[in-house]
């Protein structure tokens, strides 16, 4: 399977926080998206493994990804390494994207900007043929994507560019609040979290109005790049 889009987070729910917008938008466009996640988010606070694995499927139905896919590296603990490389590599070279969306270069938890360095690196590396790996047994051919794009998360981070996504905040608010054990729910019994506040949500949306603002809409997401990207021409800008 081919895809047009990747959108990796480290944790379950790290792409429906930042770019479902984007998701949703380049999913109604006709192109094709899938999700990787990379560790199960079992460190974290409220819930368990199992049950965001539950959640992580519920929300990609939502959102209409033709996949999500799970590596199961260990939460907190994963290292930007050869072995860890080598995973996210057979993966592009599977689906061969041509553009990976992930998570923020530098953010409040640690993992956030250890996955970032991890993703891009290993984007480049899928495009060396001299490095080897395969998939049921058959040999993989070198893909790098076309670029990599990351996504902006807790901390403030001036973008890159910026993405409508007006039409399908709601859509996006309602994917994210799929992962219920991690979010606002008043009926929970498990421990607060900076996240699981009514004030959270409202953050999420207010950090969308306020990319919007700039461009003159609703809602909208933010990226950073790692090299400038190209236009056509100046009407391509909004």
């Amino acid at each position: 399977m081919k895809i047009d889009i990747l959108a990796v987070g480290v944790h379950p729910d790290d792409v429906e926080l930042a770019c479902a917008g984007t998701i949703l938008k380049h999913i109604a466009l006709g192109k094709t998206v899938g999700i990787l996640d990379l560790t199960r988010g079992e460190l974290g606070t409220r819930g368990t493994a199992s049950l965001r694995k539950k959640e992580a499927a519920a929300a990609a139905k939502i959102l209409g990804v033709v996949f999500r896919d799970n590596l199961g590296m260990k939460d907190g603990a994963f290292a930007n390494d050869s072995s860890h490389q080598v995973q996210i590599v057979k993966k592009i070279r599977q689906y061969r994207p041509e553009i990976v969306l992930c998570n923020a270069i530098q953010d409040r938890h640690p993992d956030h900007g250890r996955a970032s360095a991890l993703v891009s690196e290993a984007c480049f590396y899928a495009g060396l043929r001299k490095i080897t790996s395969s998939l049921k047994g058959k040999s993989q051919e070198a893909w790098r994507p076309k670029a990599v794009y990351h996504y902006i998360q807790d901390r403030h981070v001036r973008p890159d560019f910026v993405i409508d996504v007006s039409a399908f905040a709601e859509k996006k608010m309602e994917a994210i609040l799929a992962f219920s054990s991690q979010f606002h729910n008043p009926s929970s019994k498990e421990p607060s979290t900076p996240i699981s506040s009514e004030s959270f949500i409202d953050f999420i949306r207010g950090r969308m109005r306020d990319l919007g603002r700039d461009i003159g809409v609703d809602y909208a997401e933010g990226f950073t790049v790692e090299r400038y990207p190209g236009v056509v021409n100046l009407f391509d800008l909004s």
